[in-house]
């Protein structure tokens, strides 16, 4: 396991260690651990060589902030002269002309990017089991899922593979990842952190976010990695914030939880007698802790899943197999190249969902499906936001239950989808929420508690989660 980056910092800037050794003897642990296929590709060459470039200007004084910061990219990340997949046939030996501006911002910094890890194929997933390169294990027990679609990141990061891994979070595939492998994943508000060079799977819910072992790593890295980007649009011009100051007061705060969220039916009885002694102990700590309904809990699930779908159906467009990636052989005609590349190089669960957004987009079926849909997510936002009027965060469960056994769902669309219940509601309305690694079941496998904030406040919901993370987990309540 890789030591910490303040430790490793502190090392190579004060001459006492090589980047290029540490580097080395990691690859040799990435290669000891390559039953977890956490990895699709491991940088091996351009790491050293970054290594070697990264201590030369250690030595030198020149060092970048995240200097000895050793990151994992999804394999959804655009970097420059490096093959990207989405863990697809269709992209099959697409190398990328350009880097993702979160990847270019951290190598800037001298964060080493050591290799793409794997996800269910173009982020459609919560298992990362759809990857043509095969399903990844969960470190905590490898008969289980580490969770999706960043499953590889967040096994990357459990099994201290890296400090930081990047993932990108759509309907919570960073933050139920990471309560599956007992690691913390972070969302930023939509528009805070650039999406140029991240492979599209819905563009209006798709946010990039990090994955790590520590709360002060993951806080560094968002500041790095936030701000403004000529090249993304959508991006808020709000001035970035030192979110790995945790500068924010910790005073009383108030907390608001819904009663249908763990009133529902598929909450794990052991995680729903655990939150609630989550409350119990923040009201014993001064805080306040207020029950509210929600009245969308049943629609945001279907309502996510018509939006992505038609707009994944858009984004999904452009791999014809004409272009480049993937191209059937023994085609005699144009539509014949498009209609076998198309059906041979994307995966069972990419052509459902494309079926399904071309489906409610299409004539008669789009304001039954595709604008009610957009109506839900408006009224669940305006809800949403009316809560922090009375409230500084929500907290509830990532997810209903801990990380299920490999193969145990893959033939039940139905019940993946609803591995996103408690983690959607960010995505829809666009907030900035966190799943902290504070509980272990009865089972031994850990879970997360999931906080989420106003549009922009990640610099508070990063305090209160340090605050949290530095006192009581509910094991010891």
């Amino acid at each position: 396991m890789i030591d910490s980056f303040i430790k490793i910092n502190t090392a190579i800037t004060g001459g006492g260690h090589s980047l290029s050794e540490i580097v080395r003897a990691l690859l040799d642990d990435i290669s000891a651990k390559e039953d977890l296929n956490a990895f699709v590709e491991v940088f091996s060459d351009t790491a050293m060589a970054q290594a070697e470039e990264i201590d030369k200007r250690a030595s030198q004084g020149r060092a970048g902030r995240l200097a000895g910061m050793i990151v994992a990219i999804k394999d959804n990340i655009c970097y420059e002269g490096h093959q990207v997949s989405a863990s697809s046939k269709i992209l099959e030996g697409f190398t990328s002309l350009f880097s993702a501006t979160v990847v270019q911002r951290l190598i800037e910094q001298d964060a080493l990017i050591i290799g793409r890890t794997a996800c269910d194929e173009f982020a459609m997933g919560s298992s990362t089991e759809t990857s043509v390169y095969g399903a990844v294990k969960n470190p905590k027990d490898k008969t289980r899922v580490p969770g999706g679609s960043s499953g590889g990141s967040s096994a990357a990061v459990a099994a201290g593979l890296c400090h930081v891994a990047l993932g990108s979070d759509t309907g919570g595939s960073v933050r139920q990842p990471a309560s599956f492998t007992g690691t913390i994943g972070f969302k930023p508000t939509y528009g805070r952190v650039s999406r140029h060079g991240l492979i599209s799977y819905a563009s209006s819910f798709d946010q990039i976010g990090p994955i790590s072992n520590d709360l002060r790593d993951l806080a560094l890295v968002m500041e790095v990695i936030s701000g403004r980007d000529e090249y993304d649009s959508t991006l808020a011009s709000n001035e970035v914030d030192q979110y790995a100051s945790f500068s924010k007061p910790i005073e009383k705060k108030r907390f608001v939880y819904f009663k249908s969220y763990l009133n529902h039916k598929g909450l794990d009885a052991e995680v729903r007698n655990n939150f609630f002694s989550f409350t119990k102990w923040l009201t014993e700590q001064g805080h306040e802790v207020i029950e509210k309904d929600f009245s969308y809990v049943d629609e945001l699930v279907p309502s996510y899943y018509v939006l992505t779908t038609a707009e994944a159906s858009s984004n999904l467009a452009r791999y014809d197999g004409i272009r480049y990636g993937y191209r059937s052989k023994g085609t005699h005609n144009l539509k014949e190249t498009y209609t076998k590349s198309r059906s041979e190089g994307f995966g069972l669960e990419v052509k459902r969902r494309i079926m399904l957004g071309t489906y409610v987009l299409s004539a008669g079926y789009y304001d039954a499906y595709y604008t009610k849909a957009q109506k839900i997510r408006r009224l669940a936002r305006d809800q949403t936001m009316e809560q922090f009027k009375a409230a500084d965060f929500i907290i509830g469960p990532t997810s209903p239950h801990t990380a299920f056994e490999l193969g145990s769902q893959t033939n039940d669309p139905i019940k993946m989808y609803l591995e996103d219940i408690f983690t959607v509601q960010a995505n829809i309305c666009g907030l900035p929420a966190i799943s902290l690694p504070l509980s272990k079941h009865g089972n031994g496998m850990p879970y997360g508690m999931q906080v989420m904030a106003p549009p922009y406040m990640e610099d508070s919901l990063l305090s209160i989660s340090n605050w949290l993370m530095n006192n009581k987990s509910l094991e010891d309540l």
